[in-house]
C-alpha cells in the first residue's frame, strides 16, 4: 500500500508559518526550523501522524506544500 505523505519544497518556502498554524494534528506534522541561523523554513517532522486533510497545502501562499506518494 502506497501512503501519500506531505512534502515541502524548501526553495519555495518563505517561512511564514501558516502551515504550522492551521495543522489540526498534535503534535504538529510541521515545525519551523532555522536554516543557517537566518532563514526560517517549514520542515516535516511527524509525517506519520498527518491526517491528509491538506489544510497546510491550502494555507501555503507560495505553493511550497504538496502531497506525494
Amino acid at each position: 500500500m502506497i501512503k501519500v505523505r506531505p512534502f515541502i519544497e524548501a526553495e519555495k518556502c518563505i517561512g511564514c508559518g501558516r502551515c504550522v498554524s492551521v495543522c489540526p494534528v498534535k503534535p504538529c506534522v510541521i515545525e519551523m526550523k532555522d536554516v543557517d541561523g537566518v532563514v526560517r523554513k517549514a520542515e516535516i517532522v511527524h509525517p506519520e501522524v498527518c491526517d491528509l486533510g491538506k489544510a497546510c497545502e491550502r494555507a501555503c501562499p507560495t505553493g511550497a506544500f504538496s502531497f506525494k506518494d
